[in-house]
């Protein structure tokens, strides 16, 4: 942050996390995504830095997103009497700008999933799981 605009750059330590901030007049010169009103009722674009950045770093990206919209459960499927218990990310948000972001970074890392309904996307396979926790990882 000091790198690029900020003069001054807290950070506040918080249980599990170090919060770092940063108030600058500019930023949303750097960052055109912020702005007033809901992030569903106005377009989510990346700038033309923006998007080597995620493209170089679809994990990371995702690990952000899904610690922010999303979650990781134990599903229960009960079939003919039986129980089966397995694993799934969850990712919610109304921006459909949000959504095709993640689907993209998805399909960048060859990651399968599905949509449950317009704003839920789910991974559920076994590997593709196994996959996503390699660069998810648990919230703290």
């Amino acid at each position: 942050m000091l790198a690029v605009l900020a003069r001054n750059v807290q950070r506040v330590r918080q249980t599990g996390c170090i919060n770092v901030q940063s108030y600058a007049s500019h930023w949303p010169c750097l960052l055109p995504q912020h702005g007033p009103g809901r992030k569903h009722e106005r377009s989510i674009r990346l700038t033309d830095w923006q998007q080597p950045v995620i493209d170089g770093n679809p994990g990371s990206f995702l690990r952000g997103l899904f610690h922010s919209d999303g979650c990781r459960v134990t599903n229960k499927v009960v079939r003919s009497g039986r129980t089966y218990l397995y694993p799934r990310y969850m990712f919610s948000n109304e921006s459909t700008d949000i959504m095709a972001l993640c689907q993209e970074s998805l399909d960048q890392l060859g990651l399968r999933w599905r949509m449950c309904r317009r704003n839920l996307l789910s991974v559920a396979r076994r590997d593709d799981v196994r996959e996503l926790d390699q660069y998810v990882g648990p919230k703290h």
